[in-house]
């Protein structure tokens, strides 16, 4: 599903009417007209509706909601939060329209709750008309006491376009916002409605058609929101009479004393994720644990002197093992050793096949970032959670948080790499500048080793052949569907890495 910035929509919106000719009042009554019908398809034919509505064109499109739904025999109610005076354009025409439902204006916050209180409790469902996707700073006053009372209320509501102080590109919450059990917007969804903690507040989300020509949605720059339906196409299926040199053979990097189960994770999701063969090389000190904890894989001592972590003593073995391997994963469970970090750039400027790098591999990254631009792998992707993208930026956490799509476009563009910023609804970044961001996942993979399981299956996906692009998409979805399955089994308190590694294969088969 496409998603889009806040302003790219408001571009959408005057392109059709200044190149198409589409009168900015229809597009208002097409706006107000399907809220209507997806309140009445939801909540019923009948019923008592309250409408909260701004000064703006989001209060037009609540006056004309609340227009059909008293035609249709609704008991409706509107709030104006503004004098009569300052409602102009299409918005006023829409409100002198309005004949049927009682009309009330209000501009003064310490009298909302003891005049409207009561319209509120009795409410069926109220509609949330008060800001739209162009605020973009705190609210405050009358409009922030008003949606401290519809979250307050107990009663169902409707958010028309976007949740009133939801910012519409970034998902931030503006100082307050509506908790809406639905919101009905236009033409195409926006960024703020799918990333958190605008995703939050969404509750259901319905994109309906307002007449606005659909090649203006189609060739507006935007993103992808990942759901299933975009994935399926991407599966490779196998052929009946396929055999394991068909499906890669990858080389796992990692592990060190205190951290042999980022490697076992890493290396045994490559395993589920579907690779033909698994080659994980570790430190000599810890190469019997890992034996035990990958049975399907295979295992290669590098020499370590005894201290349980690799530095560049063990470069010409790695040298001769990343032959015929068709991709690389490094860094789950590597450790901070000094001699490691030499050795983590060392082998970036060396791999010559897809190279995945996360933990402690990006860690070691962030000193000389610069050798990203003297590798001769041909795709890199690398894995940060905020904290790791914070260190490879040089920037604070909340800074990345804040702005995790222009964060990983420009930090994707500018050293030539595909980037997986992980969180609530990871976002994925390729060089060219696509941004993708995924729909699968729940709150229980916060917990230790999921990302060595998702650069597993990350690593699994290059070694078999997909392209970067598609590897990275698939592997995050994949991830998280997996701990889906999981949490729909479970529940969302106690889920373990190693129950997502399980289910990789049962995803896979759903999907």
């Amino acid at each position: 599903m496409k998603v889009v910035a806040a302003h790219t929509m408001q571009e959408i919106d005057a392109r059709a009417m200044q190149v198409y000719g589409i009168a900015g009042l229809q597009l208002m009554e097409n706006a107000g007209r399907t809220c209507a019908e997806e309140i009445i398809a939801a909540f019923g034919a009948h019923g008592r509706c309250f409408v909260l509505a701004g000064k703006g064109n989001n209060g037009g499109d609540g006056y004309v909601i609340a227009r059909l739904l008293n035609l249709q025999g609704w008991h409706v109610a509107v709030l104006v939060l503004a004098e009569r005076e300052q409602i102009g354009g299409d918005a006023a025409v829409n409100l002198d329209r309005l004949s049927g439902p009682s009309k009330h204006f209000c501009v003064e916050a310490d009298q909302l709750s003891a005049q409207f209180a009561d319209e509120l409790s009795r409410a069926d469902v109220i509609v949330d008309a008060l800001l739209g996707t162009g605020l973009n700073g705190d609210v405050g006053g009358i409009y922030l006491e008003a949606i401290d009372m519809m979250n307050m209320s107990g009663r169902p509501v409707v958010a028309v376009d976007i949740p009133s102080g939801i910012h519409g590109t970034t998902g931030r919450v503006l100082g307050s916002a509506v908790r809406a059990d639905m919101t009905v917007t236009f033409a195409v969804a926006k960024a703020g409605h799918v990333l958190y903690p605008g995703a939050e507040h969404t509750g259901r989300l319905i994109v309906t058609d307002i007449g606005i020509p659909p090649q203006l949605t189609e060739s507006a720059p935007g993103y992808e929101f990942v759901t299933s339906n975009d994935i399926r196409p991407l599966l490779h299926r196998r052929d009946r009479q396929s055999h394991k040199g068909r499906f890669g053979h990858c080389l796992i990097i990692a592990g060190s004393s205190g951290k042999t189960g980022a490697a076992a994770l890493s290396t045994n999701s490559a395993v589920r994720a579907g690779s033909g063969l698994v080659t994980l090389a570790v430190a000599e000190a810890v190469h019997t644990v890992l034996e035990i904890k990958t049975t399907e894989a295979m295992t290669v001592a590098l020499p370590d002197s005894g201290s349980g972590y690799l530095t560049n003593s063990a470069l010409p073995a790695l040298e001769k093992l990343m032959i015929a391997k068709d991709a690389v994963a490094l860094g789950p469970g590597l450790g901070v050793h000094t001699g490691t970090g030499a050795l983590v750039r060392n082998l970036i400027e060396m791999v010559t096949v897809p190279l995945v790098i996360d933990a402690d591999g990006l860690n070691a990254l962030a000193d000389d970032i610069s050798v990203l631009h003297r590798t001769t792998s041909p795709q890199i992707v690398l894995t940060p959670h905020p904290g790791e993208m914070s260190r490879l930026l040089g920037v604070s956490i909340p800074e990345v948080e804040a702005n995790r799509i222009s964060v990983s476009q420009e930090f994707a563009r500018t050293h030539n790499v595909y980037l997986i910023l992980k969180g609530a609804r990871t976002v994925i970044a390729s060089p060219t500048g696509e941004i993708s961001i995924n729909g699968s996942g729940n709150p229980g993979m916060a917990s230790g080793g999921m990302g060595d399981v998702l650069t597993g299956i990350v690593v699994s996906l290059l070694g078999q052949g997909y392209a970067a692009w598609d590897a990275c998409r698939l592997g995050v979805f994949l991830h998280g569907f997996a701990a889906d399955m999981v949490a729909d089994e479970k529940g969302e308190i106690g889920i373990t890495a190693s129950d997502v590694l399980e289910k990789i294969p049962f995803a896979y088969n759903t999907l």
